[in-house]
C-alpha cells in the first residue's frame, strides 16, 4: 500500500515536508498571489487545490533558465525535493528547491544567498524528456484473451492504470468474459454425456 496521500501535511500549498524523495512536477498555470506568497505554480500533481508556492530563489532560478513570464512554463517540469539545509531566520527548517528542469538545453548554475555576504553555487540538470508509455489498444487485447486466466491477468493490469477502466473497458470485459464462460459450457457438457 502506498502511503503517500496519509503523510502530507494539511495544507494550502505543497510543502518540503511533503516531499519524501525527489518529485517531478508538470506546471498546469501560474496564479498570482499576495505579497508574501507572489507566484502560485499549479502542478499535475497537487492541482489548484496546493499550489505551489516558490520562495524568491526558487522564482529566481526557474527565471534564470525559462525567463519572466510565467505563462510560457506552463506545460514544463521541474523535479523538486527537500532540502534540509535551506535555512529561515538563520535556521535550518528546510525548503523545496529544484534539482532538475525541462527545456534546459544543459546543466547550469544557480547562486543562492545564504546570508547577505555568502553564497552556495547549485547546478540545476536538464530533465529529459518523459519516457512515454505505448498506447495499449486495451479492447484488442480483450478481444484476444482466450482464457479466463488471461483476461483476469489483463484486468488487474488496467486497474492500475488511472483512468484506463472506463464504462466502454468495463463492458468488454463483462461481454468477453461472458464469451468465454459460454464457450468453455458446451464443451463440458459434450465430455459429461460421453
Amino acid at each position: 500500500m502506498d502511503i503517500s496521500n496519509a503523510i502530507i501535511a494539511k495544507s494550502d500549498r505543497m510543502n518540503a515536508v511533503d516531499l519524501v524523495g525527489d518529485i517531478t512536477v508538470t506546471i498546469l498555470d501560474t496564479l498570482e498571489g499576495p505579497k508574501e506568497d507572489p507566484v502560485h505554480i499549479i502542478t499535475d500533481k497537487y492541482g489548484p487545490s496546493r499550489p505551489f508556492k516558490p520562495s524568491a530563489t526558487v522564482l529566481r532560478d526557474i527565471a534564470q533558465a525559462w525567463g519572466l513570464d510565467s505563462q510560457a512554463w506552463t506545460g514544463r517540469r521541474l523535479t523538486l525535493f527537500n532540502d534540509p539545509t535551506v535555512l529561515w531566520a538563520g535556521k535550518e527548517v528546510g525548503g523545496i528547491r529544484i534539482r532538475a528542469m525541462s527545456n534546459i538545453p544543459k546543466a547550469f548554475e544557480a547562486k543562492h544567498a545564504i546570508s547577505r555576504t555568502k553564497f552556495e553555487k547549485v547546478i540545476i540538470q536538464p530533465l529529459a524528456a518523459p519516457v512515454q508509455d505505448p498506447v495499449r489498444d486495451w479492447q484488442a487485447e480483450i478481444d484476444a484473451a482466450t482464457t479466463t486466466a488471461a483476461l483476469t491477468a489483463l484486468y488487474q493490469q488496467i486497474r492500475q492504470i488511472p483512468g484506463a477502466y472506463t464504462d466502454e473497458i468495463k463492458a468488454a470485459f463483462t461481454d468477453r468474459g461472458a464469451a468465454l464462460k459460454a464457450a468453455v459450457a458446451p464443451e463440458q457438457t459434450e465430455g459429461d454425456a460421453a
